[in-house]
């Protein structure tokens, strides 16, 4: 079942990075909301985005510059 949840557009403009502050953006196929100012993956799991840093992937540079643009 894993990928086949979607992000409300309105929650997504609501939620922002707990660390930062900054806009998130949804990576649908990883299923993360992604802070590029933080550097950091939230993992969303069964459709709930799990916010919390101890939580988070550290992404690298190469999956934040993708993210851009």
């Amino acid at each position: 079942m894993e990928g086949s949840f979607t992000i409300d557009p309105k929650l997504l403009e609501i939620l922002v990075c707990p660390l930062t502050k900054a806009p998130l953006r949804y990576d649908q196929a990883a299923q993360e909301l992604i802070s590029d100012e933080a550097g950091l993956a939230y993992p969303i799991r069964d459709g709930i985005p799990i916010m919390l840093v101890d939580e988070a992937r550290r992404i690298d540079d190469g999956e934040k510059k993708a993210g851009k643009g």
